[in-house]
């Protein structure tokens, strides 16, 4: 918790309830991202599993090319938004919180391994399991480490330098 003695802005008198007010942002501009961006996400997802339809005892694609695929997308974000994007409130709450969050199913996960061991199937439930959270985590890593390179190639300085020198070569003709 922050001390309230040492507010942000000198000009609020923090005794006086209608000035805090001033201190914190309204809630609603998040809470309406989030909700709109979890309709998305839910139905991209729900969009999946009708094209992709688990077969008994099968196993569930549709989830888990949802959790796979959401996984490596949130990796990029978390990049995106540490590196390009951190001043944008609404960012990380309608697209990782929202559509990132409704589109991935980690609940849907369970059930599905729940209902694959009770049509016969232990074996593929197992393997859904471990390669589900292997898959997951390493997606996750693998779109901050692309995304993060892929940042970093575009503002090294001697790139940046090597730039210059071109545009001074058009501009002189040489």
């Amino acid at each position: 918790m922050t001390d309230p003695a040492r507010s942000v802005d000198p000009d609020v008198d923090l005794h006086i309830p209608g000035q805090r007010r001033e201190l914190s942002p309204s809630p609603w501009p998040v809470l309406v991202a989030v909700s709109a961006g979890g309709v998305l996400g839910a139905l991209a997802r729900y969009g999946l599993a009708e094209a992709v339809p688990r077969p008994p005892g099968g196993f569930p694609w549709a989830t888990f090319a949802a959790n796979l695929s959401g996984c490596l997308l949130i990796g990029v974000l978390m990049a995106l938004v540490d590196q390009v994007w951190s001043g944008r409130r609404l960012i990380r709450p309608f697209l990782g919180v929202g559509v990132l969050g409704g589109y991935t199913t980690f609940s849907t996960y369970v059930v599905d391994t729940q209902r694959t061991v009770a049509d016969g199937a232990p074996g593929t439930a197992l393997l859904y399991l471990a390669a589900t959270m292997a898959g997951a985590l390493l997606a996750v890593w693998a779109g901050t480490a692309a995304t993060g390179a892929a940042l970093a190639r575009r503002s090294r300085p001697a790139d940046q330098e090597r730039y210059a020198v071109a545009g001074q070569a058009r501009e002189t003709g040489r």
